[in-house]
């Protein structure tokens, strides 16, 4: 569909359901826009933000009989 035929559907619409158009246009707007700030993500970009307790590794106390 070229865009010339798609504005002639839209203005063919009631006003309300072009509401719903132009609402669905900004959150096709919005969708893409959170793909995009997916995409730009880098290795290493949380370092430093997880910290892990120094006995992180030291064997658990309820698994000490099979130890």
């Amino acid at each position: 569909m070229t865009t010339t035929n798609l504005n002639i559907e839209i203005n063919s619409l009631p006003m309300n359901l072009r509401q719903e158009v132009a609402d669905f246009v900004e959150f096709l707007k919005t969708k893409n826009k959170i793909k995009s700030k997916l995409k730009s993500r880098e290795f290493g970009a949380a370092k430093g933000k997880i910290k892990l307790s120094e006995d992180f590794d030291d064997p658990l106390e309820m698994f000490a009989d099979y130890i």
